[in-house]
């Protein structure tokens, strides 16, 4: 009797290997987690799971469970950098760039929460790995380079007082844009205010910039 022989089955593909994917997968699952249970309480084994991955996976492009933390922090301030890179403050009437600045700020805090909340563990640690990356201090550097350069078109044309530090700028947008989320919650019941509510959102936005502007006028 003769045998037939059957057909042979279709070659099984092989899965793509997409490394900067299984990165970014990877990262965001560590914000989530971060976020939740703080640097001292988040564990690989639950980022793994998130990304339905394995730890060793985690280990190979990561090395350690607190270089990954450092690149969620250099992520964050990353994406906000990027971001107020492509506004083209240059472009802008010294007076018009520092209200969009203050602007933007304050949506980007308003619209990311996990941003806010990673700050703060990070404050918990005393800045211990934001010391650790030089990529954050090289992009913070950048943004108040740009601030400088606003603030020195508008002393030229005797818009700005001279003298003035692009840092402290900077930091009187930062305390109001960040302290607004960080303490919504306390902040809100005891006062008895909703934070979230538009009109009052607005009304806080014009209200820090125009602290701004009376603070950096001629």
């Amino acid at each position: 009797m003769t045998n037939i022989a059957e057909p042979l089955a279709p070659a099984r593909k092989g899965r793509k290997n997409n490394p900067e994917k299984t990165r970014e997968d990877i990262l965001q699952a560590a914000i989530a987690e971060f976020v939740q249970q703080g640097l001292s309480g988040a564990r690989v084994d639950a980022i793994a799971e998130r990304t339905h991955t394995s730890k060793r996976m985690i280990y190979y492009y990561f090395g350690s469970k607190e270089q990954l933390y450092i690149e969620v922090l250099e992520k964050l301030y990353g994406d906000i950098r990027k971001t107020e890179s492509k506004l083209h403050l240059a472009e802008l009437e010294p007076r018009e760039a520092i209200c969009r600045s203050v602007e933007f700020a304050f949506d980007h805090h308003d619209r990311n929460g996990d941003f806010v909340r990673i700050v703060s563990v990070e404050n918990i640690h005393h800045g211990e790995y934001v010391k650790k990356s030089s990529a954050i201090r090289s992009m913070s550097n950048t943004m108040l380079h740009s601030l400088d350069e606003i603030l020195r078109r508008g002393e030229a044309e005797g818009l700005f007082r001279s003298g003035i530090e692009p840092l402290d700028v900077h930091l009187l947008i930062s305390s109001f844009c960040f302290y607004r989320m960080s303490n919504r919650h306390t902040f809100g019941e005891i006062f008895q205010i909703d934070l979230s509510d538009e009109q009052i959102k607005q009304r806080h936005k014009q209200m820090i910039c125009e602290a701004v502007l009376r603070y950096i006028q001629a």
